[in-house]
């Protein structure tokens, strides 16, 4: 029933507009049959602005529907994504193990480079292993350009009531 509904808007400004056209159609036609100026006015006027607001009311509805179905298809995308992304958040944590519970000297090794655990391409990968840095280094591991967990451990904290400051990984 919401669905007819819906699609009603659009349904009603095609009609409006076809309507508002034939109105300034048949003020055309009328004022077309009259010799003299002043005798054509009647028909330009009732016909053409009538039928002229009728063709905007009607364009405001096909544009007015025309959002709606476009915000509504957008807001289920939008669900489906958060949906996607609660399944692929809570697995990644899950997944590893390593999600809140590791030291803070230890390090996430991957295959080819080691990582902060907080890193987001760590996150998820079931040949992920939670290892100290100096073990990292002995398997000749890289450090991740993204997270960059050796500059993480030589920034020292602040004293208390000091501002924080957000480091950055240099891009790439």
């Amino acid at each position: 029933m919401k669905r007819n509904l819906s699609q009603l808007g659009g349904q009603l400004g095609v009609g409006l507009c076809v309507a508002g056209f034939l109105l300034v159609f048949l003020g055309w036609n009328g004022a077309a049959s009259r010799d003299r100026v002043p005798a054509q006015f009647p028909y330009l006027l009732s016909g053409g602005i009538a039928g002229l607001c009728l063709v905007i009311v009607g364009v405001g509805m096909l544009i007015v529907q025309n959002q709606r179905s476009d915000r509504a298809a957008l807001q289920a995308s939008i669900d489906r994504l958060r949906e996607a992304v609660e399944r692929s958040g809570g697995a990644a944590v899950a997944g590893n193990g390593h999600g809140a519970a590791v030291a803070g000297d230890q390090v996430v090794a991957g295959a080819s480079s080691y990582h902060r655990p907080d890193c987001h391409l760590a996150a998820g990968r079931s040949e992920a292993e939670v290892l100290t840095r100096d073990e990292a280094v002995e398997r000749e591991l890289e450090p991740c350009r993204v997270c960059n967990p050796d500059a993480a451990q030589e920034v020292t904290p602040a004293p208390a009531g000091a501002r924080r400051r957000v480091l950055r990984a240099p891009q790439a």
